[in-house]
């Protein structure tokens, strides 16, 4: 079995694997109870919160822990609206952004917020000056992603949000960073970000647990009401063996970034050569993460073509997995040409990969190529 769908899921590491078995059966208490085995663990629950905090280069910030990115993003985008939109009612995000964001986005429209969305320009770039001059003295908020999940565009987000922050102190940032996270060295403060989402199935640890980094200072209005727990911001038991899992998992990433992009990068520009010559179009920007190549074959529906490959034993995707085979408005928003759209597989790469396995997706494309029926 070959995989290249990993900007959809990955496969858990032995590390969180571990973590995950031992505060299930070794420190299962809960993390609010007095006693020895609540406090071991909400010791586990203080050690990812600490591991996440470093990645991100900011020990003074807060973490809370949810049930993954989606419930982080639309914590950060509507906690941060109804805490600091009561006098300033302008949102700003892209066009290329996750449904995670667009979603709640589209929520604050209907309260009666301005939501303005930036657009890639002519040549499918999202320049730090189209979000700067986004922002006027009335936005509260504005929201943006790293690292585009269906093409793997790494956006401006440090440049933009700096020079925000400067020009207008009381926006507030978001940014998206699932698809960057562990991949990229990323420093909340570098980016400029106030709060920031992730996802720990992107990353080898278990599906089901997210986190939302929040600057020191910033208060948020809860989602989820309860007990209390995490300050107040999410209420609810903490999960603590998906937690630990999570804070296993980046302990054990975090030392080996500059290695894996390496290696990385040069199995996407292996791929990306082979691909050309079967006659695939690129879909690439010059600043892009090595993690994610979207490659169109035309005259061949990508439907048809992921379960040729799967027939093969090879697994990529269509698209976004949240798209569920839905034709992207994201590659739309990028200037891609609608025949192109159709014919797209997105190939997502983990360090585990090798020459070898491109080698093999590269045959499977050829032999589907000159197998299955064209598009008329």
């Amino acid at each position: 079995m070959i995989y290249f769908d990993n900007a959809a899921t990955t496969m858990v590491m032995k590390e969180a694997a571990d973590g995950v078995l031992y505060a299930m059966s070794e420190a299962y208490g809960n993390p609010s109870s007095l006693h020895k085995m609540g406090i071991d663990a909400e010791r586990l629950v203080n050690f990812s919160k600490k591991q996440i905090l470093s990645a991100l280069s900011d020990s003074s910030g807060n973490v809370i822990f949810t049930s993954g990115a989606t419930e982080s993003n639309n914590t950060a985008i509507l906690g941060l609206a109804k805490t600091y939109g009561r006098r300033k009612k302008r949102v700003v995000t892209t066009a290329v952004e996750h449904p995670s964001v667009t979603m709640p986005f589209e929520k604050l429209r209907e309260l009666g917020y301005e939501v303005v969305t930036v657009y890639p320009d002519s040549h499918g770039e999202i320049t730090a000056e189209s979000l700067i001059s986004a922002v006027d003295d009335n936005t509260c908020l504005i929201s943006c992603m790293l690292v585009n999940n269906e093409t793997g565009y790494i956006l401006p987000v440090g440049q933009a949000f700096q020079k925000i922050k400067k020009l207008h102190p009381e926006c507030y940032t978001h940014c998206d960073c699932v698809q960057g996270f562990e991949k990229l060295k990323i420093s909340a403060k570098k980016l400029g970000a106030d709060m920031v989402s992730l996802s720990g199935h992107k990353i080898y640890a278990p599906k089901g647990i997210g986190a939302l980094y929040i600057k020191s200072g910033i208060r948020l209005s809860p989602m989820m009401l309860g007990g209390g727990q995490q300050n107040g911001l999410r209420s609810g038991t903490e999960a603590v063996p998906m937690i630990y899992g999570f804070g296993k998992a980046v302990e054990a990433l975090t030392q080996s970034i500059d290695e894996r992009f390496e290696k990385v990068s040069r199995l996407k520009a292996l791929a990306e050569d082979r691909l050309t010559q079967l006659g695939g179009v690129v879909l690439s920007h010059d600043e892009a993460s090595p993690y994610i190549l979207s490659v169109s074959i035309p005259g061949f529906k990508s439907e048809t073509l992921l379960h040729y490959l799967e027939s093969k034993d090879i697994f990529v995707s269509s698209g976004s997995a949240c798209s569920k085979g839905k034709k992207s408005s994201v590659l739309g928003a990028f200037g891609v040409d609608e025949r192109l759209i159709d014919s797209v597989i997105r190939i997502s790469f983990s360090a585990q990969n090798t020459e070898a396995e491109i080698d093999s997706l590269t045959k499977a494309l050829y032999e589907g190529i000159n197998t299955l029926a064209r598009i008329k």
